[in-house]
């Protein structure tokens, strides 16, 4: 089972490395700020330092699952199994915060939490 848990966890990690470059690296790229719902190229000039910072949270849960998952798998296991609770747990934690945005945020609140959930379950149950 922790194979199972740990893909789930590599792919939560993934799609937030995914996030970040969205927000950090291609926030300004209009295919980018509609999927975010801003209404213009103005409103994505002034709104990239927020989605910088933003971007690279996502950046540094992402490696926290990754360190957890490889002190895991090299036998440093309490810890490992705390940076990956730790990691998904926020993650999680962000996507609900996210449904408290409005209802159009339910879709990116899912997206964003059912792989890092599934991670989190599966590795408690570890």
């Amino acid at each position: 089972m922790i194979i199972v848990a740990a893909v789930f966890v590599a792919l939560a990690a993934a799609l937030h490395v995914y996030i970040f470059l969205m927000e950090s690296v291609w926030w300004t790229q209009p295919s980018i700020w509609k999927r975010f719902g801003l209404a213009s190229q103005a409103d994505a000039d002034t709104t990239r330092s927020m989605a910088y910072n933003q971007g690279f949270y996502n950046l540094f849960l992402a490696a926290g699952a990754v360190l957890g998952l490889t002190l895991w798998f090299t036998n440093v296991q309490q810890a490992g199994v705390a940076l990956v609770l730790f990691s998904t747990g926020s993650m999680v934690l962000a996507a609900l915060v996210l449904t408290t945005s409005g209802r159009r945020y339910l879709r990116p609140a899912l997206i964003q939490g059912t792989l890092p959930l599934i991670g989190f379950v599966l590795f408690l149950l570890t």
